[in-house]
């Protein structure tokens, strides 16, 4: 019997370590590309799209999002470092706070297209697709890893070349040599004359 639970409680954890889309992001949305969007083919269509926040803009009745779309991963959420598909507009009933909605925070929308609107971007007069978005999700800031590189001392020796060791390492066992400056004394005054 209490072997049964084990089994059991060990599938829920399994479960719950899987990746899962939040549930206001569910359903099952077409895919849409930016580009058919922009030529106007595929308006009222739902989409859920995402992607790094360039600009929050609050206006009377609704908050618009200016976002560099990006893919969305097996969560819907923005995949980082992959290439832009573009940008488009989000606008949604309700005040969102710039700052916390700021430039750079990741963001997955859902709501139905509608239509295009112009902005510019720098000189370049740009045809955003425009979704009336009735989720907004604003995703947690990814933590941020420090790179370290990794000494094993027990691998034994090693040539300085490959391992970095000596002047060509580049690891935090390496520093270069202290050099300090001494300031020249002036000379000595000449001895008072004899006389």
């Amino acid at each position: 019997m209490s072997r049964r639970l084990l089994w059991i409680v060990i599938g829920a954890l399994a479960l719950g370590g899987c990746a899962t889309i939040p549930k206001p992001l569910e359903g099952n949305y077409p895919p849409v590309s930016l580009d058919a969007a922009r030529a106007g083919t595929a308006q009222g269509t739902r989409v859920r799209w995402g992607g790094e926040i360039i600009q929050t803009t609050p206006r009377e009745e609704q908050t618009c999002f200016t976002v560099l779309a990006e893919p969305l991963d097996s969560q819907a959420r923005p995949q980082r470092g992959e290439d832009s598909l573009g940008r488009f507009v989000a606008c949604k009933q309700g005040f969102y706070d710039p700052e916390v909605f700021a430039k750079g925070r990741e963001l997955t929308v859902t709501g139905n297209l509608e239509g295009t609107i112009q902005q510019k971007v720098g000189q370049y007069d740009y045809t955003y697709p425009k979704v009336a978005a009735d989720t907004v999700y604003l995703w947690p800031k990814r933590p941020l890893y420090a790179a370290v590189p990794y000494y094993d001392p027990f691998w034994g020796p090693c040539d300085p070349f490959w391992c970095g060791w000596g002047p060509w390492g580049w690891g935090p066992w390496y520093y270069p040599p202290r050099v300090i400056v001494v300031p020249r004394s002036p000379p000595p005054p000449p001895p008072p004359p004899k006389g």
